[in-house]
């Protein structure tokens, strides 16, 4: 088979139906699901039988797979986590939703205070200081999530800032991903993405490239 064309996560995705270790670089990941014997084909036979089944008139079949599997969806990686870990990312959520959203000091009258991040409110007549009525709330203590997740992305991965494609060695797949910086151009980005996908990790705020030139 074709594992070679295949991402990270679909090979993991593959090993987890044959009830396969998920970890190790891409390399690997092939080599064990060629070695085994219930590999992904049992997984390929049971789609191509659902897809048999289905009825599509013969007019329509070039049509549907045009617009259907023209673009198949590629599922995120995710991390290995402990139940409760995942109760805790589930409970944060839940309290993100009833927190208020913290708006700095007359962000109402200035547009560039609008698009500014928060800022504690100073001065002796403050009235957002003073707490007055009618006033955006401020952070408090009390608005604290659970300190075992804090700082974990929504996934549940451990976000790591790269700059360079050697800061992706050592890295765990199962619970690191990668965010990289925003002021690394577009042939180091390109780099960063191919290792990634080497080593099985998943890049947070990935974009799309147009490889042309000799950036391909």
């Amino acid at each position: 088979m074709g594992y070679e064309k295949m991402t990270v996560a679909e090979l993991k995705e593959l090993l987890r139906e044959a009830n396969l270790p998920v970890s190790g670089k891409k390399s690997d990941l092939i080599l064990r699901l060629t070695e085994s014997s219930n590999s992904s084909e049992e997984v390929i036979e049971e789609v191509i039988e659902e897809v048999e089944e289905d009825d599509f008139d013969e007019d329509e079949d070039e049509e549907f797979f045009d617009e259907e599997w023209g673009e198949v969806h590629t599922a995120r990686q995710k991390p290995v986590l402990d139940d409760e870990t995942k109760a805790n990312l589930s409970k944060r959520a839940a309290q993100m939703k009833k927190q208020p959203k913290f708006r700095r000091q007359e962000w109402y009258r200035y547009y560039r205070l609008a698009r500014t991040g928060w800022r504690k409110p100073k001065g002796m007549q403050s009235k957002q200081r003073l707490n007055m009525k009618y006033r955006t709330p401020m952070v408090r203590v009390g608005y604290g999530k659970i300190a075992a997740v804090r700082g974990l992305h929504p996934s549940g991965f451990e976000d790591v800032l790269v700059n360079q494609p050697s800061d992706l060695d050592g890295l765990d797949p199962e619970r690191q991903a990668i965010r990289i910086g925003a002021s690394v151009g577009n042939r180091k980005r390109a780099n960063i993405h191919d290792r990634a996908d080497d080593l099985g990790l998943r890049v947070l705020n990935r974009r799309k490239i147009d490889r042309k030139g000799d950036l391909q």
